[in-house]
């Protein structure tokens, strides 16, 4: 699962977590993208302690056997650099999941201040969706809007893209967090700490002005161009 940060990523990992059948792993590259480019993030030092740092060493457990049928890796697609190899995603069920940038600015602006455009993953989501597509892989897009307007209906179809069976524990989780959380979860993950489902359909926009307005601007470009894709989505 190929997302940006403040996309509801936590929540599906959380969905697909319920299942049974399922391993997830949480944000895999984080430490490897922060060595990487020494940027300053919330709980830095503690993600550097909690993962590898080789870019090589977390692609062995990516293709290693999860012990379950199905393995939901949730990426954020900023966290792939160039530096980083993709080949390995040739063998898997690549999905993209979005959401509208007014909505992920003003979002992950609570969380750390100051964004530009390579935080928040929408170039390097549309880069990653050109690779994919090039290899001749129809790769699937998603958007959280669609999810939370009606989840039942939006995880039965992705399950069908999948290529899996939809499971009614997908709907449900309990509170609290995952046992397979990110060290990071405390400063990231409070909101969805305290679910136990998808929330409803989201209210208007918010209103954003100065530097975040230009950011939203400057995302929106590939956040259309991926959203043209999104799969049907059962109503």
């Amino acid at each position: 699962m190929w997302s940006g940060p403040r996309n509801l990523s936590t929540a599906m990992m959380y969905s697909f977590g319920a299942r049974a059948d399922c391993a997830v792993v949480d944000e895999p590259f984080y430490a490897a993208y922060l060595a990487q480019t020494g940027l300053d993030h919330p709980m830095r030092d503690e993600v550097l302690a909690a993962q590898p740092q080789d870019p090589q060493a977390v692609i062995a457990d990516l293709l290693a056997d999860p012990g379950r049928p199905v393995f939901y890796q949730k990426h954020m697609t900023q966290h792939m650099l160039p530096t980083i190899p993709r080949d390995w995603m040739r063998g898997c069920v690549n999905v993209f999941l979005t959401r509208h940038p007014a909505r992920v600015v003003a979002s992950y602006a609570q969380k750390r201040e100051g964004p530009v455009l390579d935080d928040i993953g929408f170039r390097q989501q549309a880069e990653l969706f050109d690779l994919v597509q090039g290899w001749g892989q129809t790769p699937i897009v998603i958007d959280s809007a669609d999810i939370r307007a009606n989840p039942g209906g939006a995880l039965t179809a992705l399950c069908e893209a999948i290529g899996i069976p939809f499971d009614a524990a997908m709907l449900h989780w309990p509170a609290g967090g995952h046992r397979d959380d990110g060290i990071w979860a405390r400063h990231w993950y409070g909101a969805v700490h305290r679910s136990t489902g998808f929330d409803g359909p989201e209210g208007p926009l918010p209103t954003l002005s100065g530097p975040y307005a230009a950011l939203v601007e400057e995302a929106m470009p590939f956040y259309e161009r991926l959203r043209n894709h999104r799969a049907l989505i059962s109503e």
